[in-house]
């Protein structure tokens, strides 16, 4: 199963040395969303020079950065990331304050992923609702992290706290 629980990478306040990582908290609008993500894919390509964990890491971050925008109560999101390459791991990690109904709908969402038996026919169910779909959130991006970046998410919730963290192999069989 692809969903499970974070790894200790982005459980620590102090990373790894082999570790290249960054915090930020902001006020995110969709043309600050695609500046990040240019950012870390090219942060990464330099660092790592792979372009595949570069790509994967950017989308994962785009992803879970304009969920996290679109429903957060205040505006503010904080943004984890790292990649550690003596562990071969990559952690994305958004937090946010959200509303009791949204967070009732990311429950529902990763409860629906959990539930998932085939990665590939759940995100092209997502797809399908998608293209259906005229207003509200449906968790899409969600399911193209699992789907196409080969990361596990998890989902925390405390308060009116929202932590969704994608975690998973820098290194992929494809």
């Amino acid at each position: 199963m692809m969903v499970g629980a974070m790894s200790e990478l982005g459980q620590s306040n102090s990373p790894p040395a082999s570790a290249a990582c960054f915090e930020l908290k902001f006020n995110p609008s969709t043309a600050l969303i695609t500046v990040v993500r240019q950012f870390l894919e090219n942060f990464y390509l330099k660092v790592l020079d792979d372009a595949d964990v570069a790509s994967r890491v950017a989308l994962t971050t785009h992803e879970l950065l304009e969920n996290a925008a679109k429903y957060s109560a205040d505006g503010d999101v904080r943004l984890y990331v790292a990649v550690d390459t003596q562990q071969g791991t990559a952690v994305v990690r958004t937090i946010n304050h959200a509303a009791p109904s949204q967070i009732e709908r990311v429950r529902v969402c990763f409860e629906e992923i959990e539930n998932a038996p085939d990665v590939g026919k759940y995100y092209a169910e997502m797809l399908r609702r998608s293209a259906n779909r005229t207003s509200g959130w449906g968790g899409l991006g969600l399911a193209r992290i699992w789907a196409e970046s080969n990361m596990s998410i998890s989902l925390v919730v405390s308060g009116d706290e929202i932590e969704i963290h994608a975690h998973g192999p820098i290194h992929t069989e494809r």
